[in-house]
Formats: structure tokens, sequence, C-alpha cells
């Protein structure tokens, strides 16, 4: 067989681009895929055989296997008294699992979405959050809140917000915001070992979503550790800083910025309280520039907490231009799709504004 010049070309072109690719030895590539479903229902799992005081309380959280199957299987597995269903009534049962803290138990409070957790604030903010202080240290509240936060979709205003900025101004609570699976799993199994109360704020939309998931985060063993911040993504140019979902949209932004010859450092904060304040500040030190990405309201927001810390601390005179926060919109959530959208910040929004940043720095 006569194969011509351009055919030749073409084969070796090939044979070099799998040469380089198909031989990835990568963790991730890897890696075993995992949802955040599946991620927490280990977690629970896990700590749930690992020490038999710890128990979950919440509506549908049994026979149904909870509203996002986040408990599946685990009433079947360990009965009655560890898996308990409850009447719709918020403030009845996180009451109960608060008293139940109090006595030594490890309750995990199950909301079926955070909106309705103000049916029970009271006893997150004025019992679990206070108790260990006003009792001088006698009395122990280990305790998890947990459920889904922030923007969801198609369920208007009382159903679509977050939380994190509130229960993170509250002194005496511990506030994790999860982005992954490996986030979710090593940080739920700290949260319910923790003898202090936690809010674990997970997200609606990533229920479903797949991540990679190490052979190190597989393991039983697998805790990790609270107020510490991940880097995501090394850069030099900017520090991009989100939690949660908006992980995922500084991700896809610094991909289209790095197509633009613009490296973006990609900080995942993980734990709202406490903050990583550190690891934020030794980038910004490098980068000389910030933005800080959420979907909950602009005023007294994680991002402005950030910026405080920023200005109040030695990186401040690192930095060559003011820090930008992208926010979801200062208002009710809209019920109509086609403004859904806008109500949340999106990829793009972060390519501008880290364009802005970068423009406003001296030459």
């Amino acid at each position: 067989m006569v194969v011509s010049p351009s055919t030749k070309m073409f084969l070796k072109t090939a044979a070099n681009v799998l040469n380089r690719r198909a031989f990835s030895t990568s963790r991730v590539t890897c890696a075993q895929q995992m949802t955040v479903r599946d991620a927490l229902n280990q977690a629970l799992d896990e700590e749930m055989e690992r020490d038999e005081t710890v128990f979950i309380m919440g509506e549908e959280v049994a026979q149904y296997d909870g509203a996002y199957k986040v408990s599946r299987g685990l009433w079947k597995k360990y009965g009655d008294k560890r898996v308990i269903d409850t009447p719709i009534t918020e403030i009845g049962f996180a009451g109960i699992c608060v008293g139940a803290a109090f006595a030594g138990l490890k309750p995990v409070c199950e909301f079926m979405t955070f909106n309705f957790s103000m049916q029970a604030i009271d006893h997150i903010i004025n019992s679990a959050a206070k108790t260990y202080y006003m009792s001088a240290g006698r009395i122990k509240v280990p305790i998890v809140f947990r459920g889904p936060n922030g923007a969801a979709s198609g369920v208007a205003a009382q159903h679509s917000q977050c939380f994190g900025a509130w229960f993170a101004h509250c002194p005496g609570l511990k506030v994790i915001s999860p982005y992954n699976s490996e986030d979710c799993k090593g940080l739920l199994k700290a949260a319910i070992r923790d003898p202090d109360p936690v809010v674990f704020l997970e997200n609606e939309l990533l229920y479903g979503s797949q991540y990679p998931m190490s052979d190190e985060a597989l393991s039983k063993d697998f805790v990790l550790p609270i107020g510490k911040a991940k880097i995501e993504r090394a850069g030099n140019h900017i520090t991009l800083v989100a939690h949660s979902k908006a992980v995922e949209l500084a991700l896809e932004a610094s991909n289209e910025l790095a197509g633009q010859g613009i490296e973006c450092e990609v900080i995942n904060l993980r734990s709202l309280r406490p903050l990583d304040t550190p690891t934020i500040e030794q980038s910004v030190v490098k980068t000389n520039h910030l933005v800080t990405v959420e979907q909950g309201w602009p005023t007294c927001g994680i991002g402005s907490e950030i910026c405080a810390r920023i200005m109040e601390s030695e990186a401040f005179y690192h930095l060559d231009a003011p820090i930008v926060r992208v926010t979801g919109m200062d208002g009710p959530m809209p019920y109509t799709k086609s403004l859904e959208g806008y109500a949340i910040p999106r990829a793009e929004d972060i390519v501008v504004a880290v364009k802005k940043v970068l423009g406003a720095a001296p030459k």
C-alpha cells in the first residue's frame, strides 16, 4: 500500500499526541469517581459504624432514605433508634438533637433545606452555639446541623439562598461549606467527631455531581481538618477565593483566562468559620490581586469579611489594585427562569472582574 506524505505526517503527529497523553500517571486520572451524595452517605455510614453515639434525625431520613438520598440504606442497617424520622417540625427535632448532644450523644440533625433551619434558629444560635461558654466548659455540644444550602433551581426566593454568612457570624459555631466529594466526606467525618456544634452547608445542585476520590479519601481513616482551605489551582497573576459551588465557577473562569495568558490561583475555602486567613494572605502576597466569589448576598457577606481581613493584615500592602467581590444579586431570588441565572454569579462575571482588577493595576 502506498502512503502519501500528508498521511505520513498526520500519523506521525497523532502518534506524538498519543505518546504525550495516553500514559498520564496523575492521581486525578487514576482516581475513582464518586458523587457528592455518595461521599456524604459514606461518611455517615463510617462514623455511625465507628461510634454508637452517632445518630441521624430529620424529615424523611429513614424509610424514604432522605429527601436527597444522602441517608440511603442507613435506616435498614442501623434501625429506628439511630435513624429517626420526624414530623415537619424543625423547631421540635432540632431542640431534641441539641438536648441529646447535651447528654453526650452525637446527633446529625438534617434539615431538608437550610431555608427551613430558620424555624430552629433559636436552638442553633442560643442553645447549641452558646451553652459550652455559658456552662463554663462543663457542657459540650457535639452536634452537626447539615443539609442543602445556597441557590437551587426554580424554587424562588424562600427556598434559594445562602446562609453561610448568617451562621459564620455567630461565635460558638463552626461552619463548613464543602465543594467536591473529597471535601464532603473528609469534612463531614471531621464535623461528626468535633466536640463543638458544626453547621455543614451542602449544595443541592452538586449532590449528583461526580468528582475524583483518591485512594486516601476512600479510606475509613480519611478526615480533613476544619478551618484549612485548599488551593485547587496554582497561579501567579490573581487570587480567586470561593466556597461551595462558586469554586466550580472560579475554576471554569480560570480555565478561560488561562487561554488568554492570565493564571489564576483558586482557593477553595472549605470552612467559613474558622476562616483560613493565612492561606488567603500568602496567596495575595504572591499574586498581588484578589477577587472573592460567592453565591450569597453582598452585604456583610463572606467576601466582605475577607476584604476586611486583608485590609487589616500585612497582605494589604502587597495589593496592586482594589479587591473586587463577585456575589449574588442584592435582592430575593426571582422565580422566573430567565432572570434566575442573572441573580447569581456566572463564570463570565468572574472573567470580567479579573480583567477589571488587572486593568486597574499599575503597569
